[in-house]
């Protein structure tokens, strides 16, 4: 069983750890912005990040689950508890590869940058040098998921 709560200073190197062994952005890495999801041990499972870019967006950034756990909900259920306590749409960014993954929570890719805000733009342009040197395979797609109509202010 899991369960998910906010992340302590106590964390902070856990998820520094675990968002680099995947290769991901570690930039930003605030532990005061993550979630945590445990085994009832205490034992850490997987971790997402909420970022929010001013007034323009609110980022689901960093979701990483340990390898052990891949595959039985750890990270559906970070996603859909991030959603639920939501006001606002979010925002991601991920390998094109993942767009499936991340459509089965409602996420929708955006491909036209005037519908993004600045930060998804700039991290576009960023992704487009990265497929360009081989960094990454695919390209960085940006996704959207909205309120429910039921759930709007």
């Amino acid at each position: 069983m899991k369960t998910i709560r906010p992340a302590s200073a106590a964390d902070s190197s856990e998820i520094k750890h675990l968002v680099r062994s995947e290769r991901l952005n570690p930039l930003g890495l605030n532990w005061r912005r993550f979630l945590i999801a445990e085994d009832r041990g205490g034992g850490l499972l997987g971790c997402v990040q909420v970022k929010k870019h001013g007034g323009e967006a609110m980022e689901l950034s960093s979701l990483v689950v340990t390898p052990v756990w891949r595959g039985r909900g750890v990270a559906g259920a970070l996603i859909e508890y991030v959603q639920q306590r939501s006001n606002s749409p979010l925002w991601l960014t991920c390998r094109s590869g993942l767009i499936p993954f991340y459509s089965r929570f409602g996420f929708r890719e955006i491909r036209d940058p005037a519908q993004m805000p600045r930060y998804f733009k700039l991290t576009r342009i960023f992704g487009k040098l990265l497929h360009f040197v081989g960094t990454i395979g695919g390209y960085l797609a940006v996704m959207r998921w909205d309120l429910p109509a039921e759930s709007r202010p």
